[in-house]
């Protein structure tokens, strides 16, 4: 029987805490041209992956994961090409096996691709060997078909082990981006020790997921209006704009890609594009302008 939290002595739960910290912030001084605040666009393309990782083969469900494929990410291509506008596209290894034509279209238009895992699957409850292998593996594939090696990675559903920090640290990648620990970039620090990996932090209130993904199964019927997810996004920008920060905005091609949603997140765009002075970026760009204004 597995003993209770509230037994356990101080050096148990202080060794848990102290695991993996937010180090020193790698928030810059100044972003490129003067920007006020820097965006980034990310786009977990997981497709078919969200039903596949579960052991589920319902042609119902997987459909819904091609939307993302056949429809979500071309509007969000064309969307960004209309705006002129990079984004990182997170994708895991099986999604990048079926669609490899849509990744090589993501690099070709100038966008970034990162690890996002081999099919979605929680990684913290994975022997360490196993989830060492599945994201070794997931970056060897993505490169072989982008013809890119990523440096950058968001473990499935932010879903962060024990082990997952030693795995990136000894990949080299130069950032990740699934902890929460602040709004603006900051290095992780791994047993107390820095670790020269940069933090670009997520939220739930910076992902589409929260509002929109249904899963009935569960009895999850989310029914926001696109309006109001919006201007939850907007105060999220307009915070980070005037704190002189970084808003990093999280999508999935199946759920934002529908009409309603995406015509939400071009507002949104044109709402950032209208202040005049914001850089836009992928999570590369940022994460290396970051380490490169802290001397590092």
């Amino acid at each position: 029987m597995t003993e209770e939290p509230w037994r356990w002595p101080e050096e148990r739960w202080r060794k848990i805490v102290g695991k993996i910290r937010a180090g020193r912030s790698l928030k810059p001084d100044r972003w490129p041209d003067g920007a006020s605040c820097a965006v980034a666009l990310s786009f977990d393309s997981d497709h078919e992956t969200l039903t596949l990782r579960s052991g589920d083969t319902s042609p119902g469900q997987l459909s819904a994961g091609e939307y993302g494929a056949r429809v979500g990410v071309p509007r969000i291509l064309d969307l960004l090409r209309r705006h002129d506008i990079p984004a990182t596209f997170f994708v895991p290894a099986v999604t990048a096996t079926l669609y490899p034509d849509e990744q090589r279209r993501v690099i070709d238009e100038g966008h970034e691709i990162g690890i996002h895992s081999w099919i979605h699957e929680f990684n913290s409850t994975l022997p360490p060997e196993v989830e060492r292998d599945l994201q070794f593996r997931a970056a060897d594939r993505l490169e072989a078909i982008c013809g890119v090696r990523p440096v950058g990675i968001r473990t499935p559903s932010w879903d962060f082990s024990a082990h997952t920090m030693a795995i990136t640290r000894e990949m080299g990648l130069l950032y990740d981006s699934s902890l929460m620990a602040d709004d603006d970039p900051y290095e992780i620090v791994e047993d107390g020790e820095p670790t020269g990996v940069v933090e670009l932090p997520v939220e739930w209130i910076r992902d589409d997921a929260p509002y929109w993904m249904v899963d009935w199964k569960r009895g999850v019927l989310p029914h926001m209006p696109p309006s109001s997810v919006e201007e939850v996004f907007r105060r999220e920008f307009d915070g980070a704009r005037r704190e002189g920060g970084l808003f990093l905005l999280t999508c999935h091609p199946h759920i934002v890609g529908h009409r309603s949603r995406i015509s939400a997140l071009e507002s949104l765009i044109e709402h950032m594009r209208a202040s005049g002075d914001v850089w836009f970026a992928t999570h590369a760009e940022v994460a290396r302008w970051c380490l490169a204004q802290a001397g590092r």
